[in-house]
């Protein structure tokens, strides 16, 4: 599949589940359903951004549904692996790093899709306007920001991409330092605030910077009042990133599975405000991925666990 174009379509997905009632009980093969939320920012407003979903959830299944919000992008990757969690919304490194401890534990099923048909993003380099900085050829000595060990645009490619244009990320070689921020809106807030030159986080590179792009973590920025969009400017673009996938536990009953995908499939088509908080900003809609996707970030995170 392309990361340009979808192929294919939720409609045959949302079709299919577009019958099945919500639960007026309780779904006797579950007791209740754990949704996990990566970090990224602060826990009240994960929380608050996945609240919609949850209560969709419940209903549909007729069990108790909780929302989790670790602390790190780790928190909610080791409570899929352990069984402790049942749906999540994964980076693709994320999803890299539980399919390489365990291929059996999760199934990505769903993926976000841009308003121009495209399931791809990009990890965006920023400074401040008013430093000087334009580009990475400016952050010699400079405090250089990634977020989350376990992000996919918040480290994982930059710390291969940035170095194959000549920027070594070792601390001291080129950059002043280089350090982890905590999660995207720690990065964003940070560079904004002058605690570090420059940093990276991920947008789908669509619409207007001043907007925060159409979706990702600087529109999450925007709409939360953190940030004047003016006050920053792009200094680096990665390549196309496949977006992370939605993924739920391989060991969840069928018929929960097909329920919970069948809901978030429809998702931007019954209730646009509740696709546009769960999802980080503007999409097309959300549509069927496979594991196939994600073989190149698998690859490439082989690769930087091996350094």
């Amino acid at each position: 599949m392309s990361l340009k174009t979808v192929a294919v379509s939720a409609a045959a997905l949302t079709a299919a589940t577009a019958f099945i009632p919500a639960a007026q009980a309780q779904d006797a093969s579950i007791d209740e359903f754990r949704i996990g939320i990566l970090g990224g920012e602060n826990a009240s407003d994960r929380l608050r951004s996945n609240e919609c979903l949850r209560t969709k959830v419940e209903e549909l299944l007729g069990v108790e549904t909780k929302l989790f919000a670790p602390a790190d992008y780790n928190g909610v990757i080791e409570g899929l692996i352990g069984g402790n969690l049942d749906l999540a919304w994964l980076g693709a490194s994320g999803y890299a790093k539980v399919y390489l401890e365990d291929p059996d534990v999760v199934e990505p099923v769903l993926v976000k899709i841009n308003v121009d048909g495209s399931y791809g993003y990009h990890s965006i380099g920023f400074a401040r306007a008013d430093s000087g900085i334009a580009s990475l050829e400016d952050m010699d000595g400079k405090v250089f920001a990634f977020g989350d060990p376990n992000s996919t645009s918040g480290y994982l490619i930059p710390s291969i991409e940035i170095p194959q244009k000549g920027y070594s990320m070792e601390p001291g070689d080129y950059f002043g330092d280089v350090v982890f921020s905590g999660g995207h809106e720690q990065t964003i807030v940070g560079v904004y605030n002058g605690d570090y030159d420059g940093g990276v986080t991920w947008a789908d590179g669509l619409g207007e910077w001043e907007d925060g792009f159409n979706s990702g973590a600087f529109r999450k920025a925007v709409d939360a009042g953190l940030v004047d969009m003016t006050e920053l400017v792009e200094i680096w673009r990665s390549n196309v990133i496949p977006e992370g996938p939605i993924v739920l536990r391989q060991a969840l009953p069928e018929d929960v599975k097909l329920k919970v995908t069948g809901l978030i499939a429809s998702l931007e088509s019954m209730d646009p405000e509740c696709a546009y908080s769960f999802m980080a900003g503007e999409i097309k809609g959300i549509a069927p991925i496979t594991h196939e996707a994600y073989v190149s970030v698998i690859e490439a995170r082989k690769v930087k666990m091996g350094d």
